[in-house]
């Protein structure tokens, strides 16, 4: 079974973090939520989240891929902190995934991982000419490698579904789908 690692900064943003931790548990993926400090996560819209564990508890697990919610401030706790930082970098490393959605591709970005990638982010949230041969997108989800990232709140299930697809195949990702009973564009 596939292993991810959510982690919760304060400020994330909620929608974006319980779409994708929900969608990846029905997808039977075990996932990790961990708060960058040992106490309840406030969302950028209020919410209180509880996360599974705290960051230096979660480090020392094994994961195929670790996803980044968005939202501010949450992608800004998450830019400045050096073991997040760290732990991008070994997973790319690694040949695993790693994943951001909204402003939380800044972070990506940061370490070095949308070099010469296509990607995508929320608009405004950093500024794609200043990453060496980034192709910014504005597709609602683009996957390019080992690295996905999406645009916002309102694309959280296309990723997550998109997670799904690359963690568990496209078969995991249909029955995950039907379930939710999403329209047909």
């Amino acid at each position: 079974m596939a292993s991810v690692l959510v982690p919760l900064a304060q400020g994330c943003e909620e929608l974006e973090a319980v779409t994708i931790v929900d969608l990846l548990r029905r997808a039977g993926i075990d996932v990790v939520t961990a708060g960058l400090d040992n106490q309840p996560v406030r969302a950028s819209r209020g919410t209180l989240l509880i996360p599974d564990t705290d960051l230096d508890q979660a480090l020392a697990g094994d994961y195929d891929m670790v996803v980044l919610p968005g939202g501010l401030p949450g992608a800004d706790h998450l830019e400045q902190d050096q073991r997040v930082a760290g732990l991008l970098r070994k997973m790319a490393a690694a040949g695993r995934y790693t994943a951001a959605i909204c402003a939380a591709p800044k972070v990506l970005a940061q370490v070095g991982l949308l070099d010469g990638k296509r990607a995508t982010c929320y608009p405004g949230s950093m500024d794609p000419g200043s990453v060496p041969g980034m192709k910014y997108s504005e597709e609602p989800v683009v996957a390019d490698g080992k690295v996905i990232t999406s645009r916002g709140p309102g694309t959280a299930m296309d990723f997550a579904l998109q997670l799904i697809e690359t963690l568990a195949g496209e078969q995991t990702r249909a029955q995950v789908e039907a379930g939710l009973q999403r329209p047909a564009h």
